[in-house]
């Protein structure tokens, strides 16, 4: 058991994951921001005049009845950049390495067939047998 988890481990899965939770995090930091100074603005501006509310609806008197479509299509589109990115920064060429590789190798010899194996089976139960009864040639 822990042999396959050291196995695990040198394979580089886990260090390939850390690197992706890593960029991915501080990449999510970026688009946020990016979002939040430059896009919620400009969603804001389509909902209206008021700028602090934007698509935003009030359902009552409270600050929670605030249904704020602004921040659901802010979210969306941080997904979607995020996930963009990852796909053609990463995913991509990744997927392009592979295909070269993949490309470079040569396939292995190819299995012997039944019936191949059925005549060196025969042929060495011929050699063993005349072994046996040695160079008499009884």
């Amino acid at each position: 058991m822990i042999k396959g988890f050291k196995d695990f481990l040198m394979r580089g899965n886990v260090v390939d994951l850390a690197v992706a939770v890593v960029i991915g995090a501080a990449f999510s930091a970026i688009v946020t921001a990016f979002t939040s100074n430059i896009i919620n603005p400009l969603i804001a501006r389509l909902g209206g005049k008021n700028s602090v509310e934007g698509l935003a609806v009030q359902l009552g008197e409270s600050d929670k009845t605030v249904v704020d479509f602004g921040a659901l299509i802010t979210s969306t589109l941080n997904f979607l950049i995020v996930a963009a990115v990852v796909y053609f920064v990463f995913v991509l060429p990744m997927n392009k390495i592979k295909e070269r590789r993949e490309k470079g190798r040569e396939p292995g010899p190819s299995e012997p067939t039944d019936t191949e194996l059925l005549k060196e089976i025969r042929d060495l139960l011929a050699a063993q047998q005349s072994q046996q009864t040695g160079p008499r040639g009884h």
